[in-house]
């Protein structure tokens, strides 16, 4: 079963973390093996938030009040990551005290490798590794913005470039256009 169908009926289609229904998308947790083991289900809001492409909305993590008791490690490691991240909130920290996580799972949340600016890793909607000059094929029709026309499903965009700053994006061309296009509506070719 593809990781993407794997987790849409592991998460009964909602974000892992916050619950919410909208352009949710396969986030991969590091370190990560490529199976539904070491990925959760986010909607973009979180997606952003954890992968620092959006500021922190602290009111929006409230919702780890209820993820950080999920039975899925990953959801586990992720929620625990959020609340050291969120440790100046003092229902943050309580909440972090309160929550057990066993041994082997604590030391996967520990183990945070923080990839050096440059070397952010881009993965497709499948939780497959994205390289620069990768084929990849579109999982959704896409309106390009600016340029007038619709990029439609099963397109295949030849030769990307990864955005070096934002794991969430890559650059292709499209109709002789060059367009930034979000990983979550692509898979390698």
């Amino acid at each position: 079963m593809p990781l993407t169908k794997s987790l849409l009926t592991r998460a009964r289609s909602r974000c892992e973390m916050c619950a919410g229904k909208q352009a949710l998308s396969v986030l991969p947790v590091e370190p990560n093996d490529g199976t539904p083991d070491t990925a959760i289900l986010v909607c973009e809001t979180c997606r952003d938030q954890i992968t620092e492409a959006a500021p922190l909305d602290m009111n929006h993590w409230r919702c780890l009040n209820d993820s950080a008791w999920s039975q899925t490690p990953a959801v586990q490691v992720t929620a625990w990551r959020m609340l050291t991240r969120l440790n100046d909130e003092a229902w943050a920290r309580e909440l972090l005290d309160m929550i057990y996580l066993e041994p082997e799972t604590l030391g996967w949340a520990q183990n945070d490798t923080v990839t050096p600016l440059g070397e952010i890793d881009h993965f497709d909607s499948n939780g497959a590794l994205l390289q620069n000059g990768d084929a990849v094929t579109l999982t959704k029709d896409l309106p390009v913005k600016g340029a007038g026309f619709t990029a439609k499903r099963g397109t295949t965009v030849r030769r990307i470039s990864l955005v070096p700053d934002n794991a969430a994006q890559i650059e292709g061309r499209i109709q002789g256009q060059n367009i930034i296009i979000l990983t979550q509506y692509v898979k390698k070719a």
